[in-house]
C-alpha cells in the first residue's frame, strides 16, 4: 500500500508538471500571435459586417472571462464606435476604397448598438457618401428597426425577395419576478425617493406601476418620433406615412417594402455580389473581388492627428463599488483613470463618454468628485451615448458642457435602497440563524427582514442622498433646487427633452464633444483624440487564429437561448448591486427596446 501511494503521488506530481509546462508553452505561443494586418488592396470594397456588437469602448478581458467567451463562442465584444467612425471618415478620403457595403444584423450585448450610438454611426455613413461620392450599398434579408434606421439613407438599399422589413415601432417589456421570489421564500424590502423610481418594481410587483407606464410610454414616443423623422427624410416620405405602415402592417414583405419605397431593389445575395464585382472592376468570371473589413481597415488607418491630446474616458456599464469587472464601471478604477489624466500635463482636455444606467450611489459620488477636481484644472466635456441616467447622470452633471443625442436616455434623478433576505427559503430547508447584537439598530442582513426601525433609518439615508443629488444638479446646472425637484422624481427623459429641461447643453455626438473640448482648451487647430483600439488578449488571438479561415455568420439565438439570456441579465443586475450602503442611483427600469 505504501508503494501504491508513492506511485500515486509521483504520477500526480508528474501530471501537474506536465500541465504547468503545457500551459506555459501554450501562453508563450499565444502571446506571439499578434493581430494580422492585411495589405491594403486597390479599388477595394469596404465591408461593414453588422453581425456584431457596437460598444463605446472595447475592454481587454481577463484570462477567465476570455476563456468563458471562447467556450460560449463569443470571441470578441465588437469594434468600438469611435474606431468605426474614424475609419469611415478616413475611407472617404482613401483612393483605394471603391465603395462601402453594409450587411448583417446587429447584436445588442450590454449597452452596445443602442440608438444613441447608431445615430452617430448613421451620420458617419452619410458623411462618407457625401464626401467621397462613392457608391454605398446595403443588403439584408431581414431588416430589423435598428439596421434599417442605420442604413435607410446610406445609398442603394437591397432587400432579399424572400425577406422583410420591420417597422413595427419600438416596444418594451419588463420581466417581473416578485411572484417567483415569493414562491421560493426570498423577500425584498425597498426604500426609494421619486414616484418614477421604478427600478425595484420587478422585485416587488407583478406589473408596472402607472407612473412607470407613463414614463416608458413618453420615452418610447420620443424615440419613435426621432426614428420616423430620420427615416422619413432618408426615404422621401412623411413620418405619418411610416406611422400608418406601422399601424397597419408592422412587418412588410419584400415586395411591399419595395412598393412603399422602403427598399430600392430586390435581389439575392449572389446578385448583389455581381454588382460589387462590377464596382471593383471585376467580371462575372472572377471568383472574388478586392475587399477589406471595416474593423481591419480601422487598424490600418489608425494613428496620426495633432500634438495636443484630448483624452476620451469611457464609462460604459453598471456603476459598481470598487474596481468592477470588464463590463462594469468600477468607481475606484474610473476615478483613478480620471485622476491620472488630470495630473498628466500632456492631456489638454478630457471627454467623459457615458453609456450607463447608473448603479452604486457611493461609487457614483467617488467618480463625480474626480470630475469636479478635474474641471478645476482642465476642461472636461461629457458625451452621453445611448443611456446616461441616474448614476450615469450623477457622474455627468458637473461637466463643463454636456452633449446628448436626441435618442439618449437620461435624467432619472432619484435613488432607492434594495434589501433582500432569504429567511423563508433557508428555513424551508432547515437552515436557521441566531445571534446577539450590542445596539438596537443593525446593518441589513440576508438572514432576516429589517425591522420597522431599521427600515425607517434606511429611508432617512435614502432621502438624504436624494436631497444631495438634487443639490448637486442644481449647483452644477445653475438651476433652482425646486425646478430640479420638478423634473427629477426618478423620471427618465430623451436627450431632446433633457435639452429643453436644461439637463444637457447641446445635441451632438462624441466627435462634437471632442471638438468642443479642444475649443475650451484653446487647441482646436492642433489636437488628436484617443481612440480605443486595444490589442486582443492572447486567448482571443489564438481563437481568432484558429477560426480565421471561413468566418461564421452570426446565427440568431433560438427561443430557449433568448429566455435563458433574459434570466441571466436579471442575475447580472442583482450581482451589480454592491453598494456598501445598499443605496443606488440607477435607471428606473432595465429597458430592452425591441
Amino acid at each position: 500500500m505504501k508503494d501504491f501511494f508513492k506511485s500515486l503521488f509521483a504520477s500526480l506530481i508528474a501530471l501537474a508538471l506536465f500541465f504547468g509546462v503545457g500551459v506555459f508553452l501554450l501562453f508563450g505561443v499565444l502571446t506571439t500571435l499578434g493581430p494580422v494586418t492585411p495589405p491594403m488592396p486597390k479599388k477595394a470594397i469596404l465591408i461593414f459586417d453588422l453581425n456584431t456588437n457596437i460598444p463605446d469602448s472595447v475592454k481587454d478581458p481577463g484570462p477567465g472571462e476570455a476563456l468563458q467567451r471562447a467556450i460560449q463562442g463569443r470571441i470578441e465584444d465588437g469594434t468600438a464606435l469611435p474606431v468605426l467612425i474614424h475609419a469611415l471618415d478616413q475611407a472617404a478620403q482613401d483612393s483605394n476604397i471603391a465603395a462601402l457595403y453594409l450587411t448583417g444584423n446587429l447584436r445588442t450585448e450590454g449597452y452596445g448598438s443602442g440608438y444613441g450610438a447608431l445615430t452617430e454611426l448613421k451620420d458617419a455613413i452619410q458623411r462618407f457618401k457625401a464626401v467621397s461620392g462613392k457608391p454605398v450599398i446595403a443588403y439584408n434579408q431581414g431588416w430589423s428597426k435598428r439596421e434599417y434606421f442605420l442604413c435607410s439613407g446610406a445609398g442603394t438599399l437591397y432587400g432579399n425577395p424572400f425577406g422583410q422589413v420591420d417597422i413595427s415601432g419600438p416596444s418594451v417589456e419588463v420581466m417581473f419576478m416578485a411572484g417567483a421570489f415569493k414562491k421560493y421564500g426570498i423577500e425584498f424590502q425597498v426604500t426609494r425617493v421619486g414616484k418614477y423610481k421604478s427600478a425595484v418594481e420587478p422585485f416587488v410587483l407583478d406589473r408596472m406601476s402607472e407612473e412607470n407606464r407613463t414614463q416608458q410610454k413618453k420615452l418610447l414616443d420620443d424615440l419613435w418620433l426621432e426614428w420616423k423623422t430620420r427615416v422619413a427624410k432618408d426615404r422621401g416620405k412623411a413620418p405619418k406615412d411610416l406611422q400608418q405602415l406601422a399601424d397597419e402592417k408592422a412587418v412588410l414583405t419584400a415586395s411591399e417594402a419595395q412598393k412603399e419605397g422602403l427598399v430600392d431593389k430586390l435581389a439575392y445575395y449572389d446578385e448583389v455580389l455581381v454588382e460589387l464585382k462590377k464596382i471593383a472592376g471585376r467580371t462575372d468570371k472572377d471568383t472574388d473581388f478586392p475587399q477589406i473589413d471595416l474593423a481591419e481597415y480601422a487598424r490600418i488607418s489608425s494613428g496620426g492627428g495633432g500634438k495636443n491630446r484630448i483624452a476620451v474616458v469611457y464609462a460604459e456599464g453598471e456603476i459598481v463599488d470598487g474596481d468592477g469587472d470588464g463590463g462594469q464601471i468600477g468607481g475606484d478604477r474610473l476615478s483613478r483613470e480620471l485622476r491620472d489624466l488630470r495630473l498628466d500635463p500632456e492631456v489638454k482636455a478630457i471627454v467623459l463618454r457615458v453609456n450607463s444606467p447608473g448603479g452604486s450611489a457611493t461609487a457614483s459620488d467617488v467618480i463625480q468628485r474626480e470630475v469636479i477636481l478635474t474641471k478645476k484644472v482642465k476642461p472636461l466635456v461629457v458625451s452621453m451615448g445611448t443611456v446616461a441616467a441616474s448614476g450615469g447622470y450623477w457622474i455627468s452633471t458637473y461637466g463643463n458642457h454636456i452633449f446628448a443625442e436626441p435618442e439618449t436616455i437620461t435624467g432619472s434623478i432619484g435613488v432607492f435602497g434594495l434589501l433582500p433576505n432569504v429567511k423563508q427559503l433557508a428555513n424551508d430547508h432547515g437552515i436557521t440563524w441566531d445571534g446577539v447584537q450590542t445596539a438596537k439598530l443593525a446593518l441589513p442582513s440576508l438572514s432576516r427582514p429589517s425591522t420597522p426601525e431599521e427600515m425607517a433609518r434606511i429611508q432617512t439615508v435614502v432621502d438624504e442622498i436624494y436631497d444631495q443629488f438634487l443639490l448637486k444638479v442644481a449647483e452644477s446646472r445653475q438651476m433652482k433646487k425646486e425646478d430640479v425637484q420638478e423634473i427629477a422624481q426618478g423620471r427618465v427623459w430623451s436627450g431632446r427633452e433633457a435639452l429643453r429641461l436644461g439637463l444637457v447643453d447641446e445635441l451632438g455626438g462624441l466627435q462634437d464633444a471632442v471638438k468642443h473640448a479642444a475649443k475650451l482648451a484653446k487647441v482646436e487647430n492642433d489636437y488628436r483624440m484617443d481612440t480605443p483600439i486595444s490589442a486582443p488578449s492572447p486567448l482571443e488571438k489564438f481563437m481568432k487564429f484558429m477560426g480565421r479561415r471561413g468566418g461564421r455568420k452570426m446565427v440568431r439565438a433560438g427561443l430557449g437561448n433568448q429566455l435563458k439570456a433574459t434570466f441571466e441579465s436579471q442575475i447580472q443586475l442583482l450581482n451589480s448591486f454592491n453598494d456598501p450602503r445598499a443605496v443606488y442611483a440607477r435607471m428606473p427600469f432595465d429597458m430592452n427596446i425591441r
